[in-house]
């Protein structure tokens, strides 16, 4: 049993639940939780080693068993360390090191999702968990929006990001994959054309920026034109997750539509 704080493995998880820098050196980060470790499992994701302590549920310790059986490193650590490595106020006693793996993007995608300027977490999980939901087919980050496998995105994606292609790259990239692919690029946008009136049934690259900037001059110089979002109420707009998944929902229901 790990019991002390200096222990190697809790300082890689310490750093790896702290920093972004951390996470590209390491090649690695770090989920807590039964369901998302469950989520990682399931989905096959190359682990380096699990933690749980003696608070785990039998649910979570049948999974923990499940991994020892297949060779994982798997180790106990006592709960004052589970505490104090734990992002969470009431940890769930597992916690997963898991090494940085990039499902691919489809050759014929049609359904894009570009998270631009995203600095909130709760956000963009929110973002990747209705992406996931929704059958978009890769996800394209850009410099400016925080880090997709920070742990309040993972915790807000609930999963999503084994299933989901989540890419990080430069706009140059990002320009290259659209225009191979077909894409008219939507930006959200208030003064955009309302979603009902535009045809998203054709393939399309769907850019939600933040509430207080918009999109960046990067994504809107690739930008075919501007979608909204029509609203009888008195909110002047809605939070970047919440526009973004209406968003991506449209695109489904005229996909579905007979």
């Amino acid at each position: 049993m790990i019991t002390s704080n200096h222990n190697s493995k809790i300082k890689l998880v310490r750093a790896l639940l702290s920093r972004a820098r951390d996470r590209r050196e390491a090649g690695a980060f770090a989920v807590e939780g039964v369901r998302l470790v469950e989520e990682a499992v399931d989905s096959n994701w190359p682990m380096r080693f699990v933690l749980f302590d003696e608070s785990l549920s039998e649910r979570g310790m049948s999974k923990v068993e499940s991994l020892l059986s297949q060779g994982v490193d798997v180790e106990e650590v006592s709960t004052s360390v589970m505490k104090a490595m734990s992002e969470t106020e009431n940890p769930q006693g597992i916690l997963a090191v898991l090494n940085e793996f990039q499902l691919p993007i489809p050759e014929s995608s049609n359904f894009i999702l570009i998270p631009d300027q995203i600095r909130d977490p709760g956000n963009l999980g929110t973002l990747l968990r209705s992406a996931a939901a929704t059958g978009v087919q890769a996800v394209l980050v850009p410099p400016e929006t925080t880090d997709a496998f920070a742990p309040k995105v993972l915790r807000s994606a609930m999963g999503a990001h084994f299933k989901l292609p989540i890419h990080s790259m430069n706009w140059d990239k990002i320009s290259e994959i659209i225009k191979l692919a077909g894409l008219q690029v939507l930006v959200a946008d208030m003064d955009g054309q309302s979603c009902w009136d535009i045809d998203l049934r054709q393939p399309v690259a769907l850019v939600v920026g933040n509430e207080a900037e918009g999109a960046s001059e990067s994504a809107l110089g690739l930008a075919s034109g501007k979608i909204s979002i029509p609203m009888s109420g008195i909110t002047e707009s809605l939070n970047a997750g919440v526009a973004g998944s209406v968003l991506m929902f449209e695109v489904v229901r005229q996909r579905n539509r007979r």
